[in-house]
C-alpha cells in the first residue's frame, strides 16, 4: 500500500511539473514567442533520444527475430512524428485540442479500468488495460472535445465528437505500440526521467500515431 501511494504522489507531482511546463509554453505563445512548438519540438526529440538509447543498451536485441527491422521502423516513425510535430505545432490551438483529448482517454482508461476491471484488451502486451477502460478512455477524450467546443466558442460542434473518438482511438492504440515495442526488448520503461510515468517516451506515446495523421490531415 505504501508503495502505491508513493507512486501515486509521484504522479501527481510529475503531472504538476509537466502542466507548469506546458503553463510556460503558452506564456511564451501569448508574448509572441512559439512556445507550444518549441516545447513540442523538444519533447520528441526527447523521445527519439531515449530510444536511441535503449536501443544502445540492448543491442543483442537487434539481431534477435527481425527486431532491427521493427526498430529501425519505429525510430524512422518518431522522426515522423517530429516532422508532424514542427508542423502541427505551427497551430497551437491544434495541438491544445489534441492534448485535451488524449489526457482525457488516458486518465479515463487508467481510472475507469481499475474501477471497472473486466476483460483484459491484450494481457500479453499490457496486463493493465481492459476493455472496460479503453471505452471509457474513449468517451472521456470525446467528452473534452466537445468541451473545448463548448468553451471556445459557446457553440455544440458535432464534427469534434467524430474528432474526439478518433483521435482517443488512436492515442490508445499508440500505447498499445509502445508496450509491443518493449515487450520485443524486453523492459518495462523506455526510461525513469518523469518519477512515477517512466521515460518521456512512456509518458507521449499516446500522441505516436496521432502527431502523423493529423499532419496528413493538414497538409
Amino acid at each position: 500500500m505504501k508503495t502505491q501511494l508513493s507512486n501515486s504522489t509521484l504522479r501527481v507531482i510529475a503531472g504538476a511539473v509537466m502542466a507548469a511546463v506546458a503553463g510556460g509554453a503558452a506564456a511564451l505563445q501569448y508574448f509572441g514567442l512559439p512556445g507550444v512548438r518549441w516545447l513540442g519540438c523538444a519533447v520528441v526529440i526527447m523521445m527519439i533520444g531515449e530510444f536511441v538509447l535503449v536501443m544502445r543498451r540492448n543491442r543483442a536485441k537487434l539481431k534477435e527475430n527481425k527486431n532491427g527491422l521493427i526498430f529501425g521502423a519505429f525510430l524512422a516513425w518518431l522522426f515522423l512524428m517530429l516532422m508532424a510535430m514542427n508542423t502541427v505545432a505551427t497551430r497551437p490551438w491544434i495541438v491544445l485540442l489534441l492534448l485535451m483529448i488524449i489526457c482525457g482517454a488516458d486518465i479515463g482508461a487508467w481510472l475507469f479500468g481499475r474501477l471497472l476491471g473486466g476483460d483484459k484488451m491484450w494481457e500479453r502486451l499490457s496486463s493493465g488495460k481492459t476493455w472496460s477502460g479503453q471505452i471509457a478512455g474513449i468517451a472521456c477524450g470525446t467528452f473534452m472535445a466537445v468541451m473545448y467546443g463548448l468553451l471556445g466558442t459557446d457553440t455544440f460542434l458535432p464534427q469534434l465528437m467524430w474528432i474526439g473518438i478518433s483521435v482517443a482511438l488512436l492515442s490508445q492504440y499508440g500505447d498499445l505500440t509502445a508496450s509491443w515495442i518493449k515487450r520485443r526488448i524486453g523492459i518495462k520503461d523506455f526510461g525513469n526521467i518523469i518519477p512515477g510515468h517512466g521515460g518521456v517516451l512512456d509518458r507521449f506515446d499516446g500522441w505516436i500515431y496521432v502527431l502523423p495523421l493529423v499532419w496528413l490531415v493538414m497538409m
